[in-house]
């Protein structure tokens, strides 16, 4: 990654590799794995920019945190608690914001950019 003052230029050959690192969802359905690139962290730890990708299965998802997601490839569902089914391939873009409670389930291999922001 190269620095210029506050600009930081991400590349794909960049980051720090976790497979099954724990990123908040929990497998409830099927034998999903999951692999996350951390691409970028601020120096407070409140703002991290990176990949995850997952096989197929379904993940319950608690989000305390927000987060954006750009989806590269793949296709998913997404399940909110009370509410509809979102499908989801890619080119699309969504948020989680805190409080989100539903599952993720995918149902091709997937893999997207995040921007997430703890709180």
């Amino acid at each position: 990654m190269k620095k210029n003052q506050n600009l930081h230029a991400l590349r794909f050959a960049n980051g720090t590799a976790a497979f099954g690192e724990d990123w908040g969802g929990a497998p409830v359905s099927g034998d999903p794995k999951a692999f996350v690139v951390n691409r970028y962290e601020s120096q407070d730890k409140q703002y991290q920019v990176g990949t995850w990708e997952s096989s197929v299965g379904t993940w319950a998802l608690d989000y305390n945190d927000w987060e954006y997601c750009f989806v590269l490839e793949g296709r998913f569902h997404i399940q909110p608690e009370g509410g509809e089914r979102v499908e989801f391939s890619a080119g699309d873009t969504f948020v989680l914001e805190p409080g989100f409670k539903g599952t993720l389930e995918v149902v091709e291999r997937t893999r997207k950019w995040y921007v997430f922001h703890n709180r």
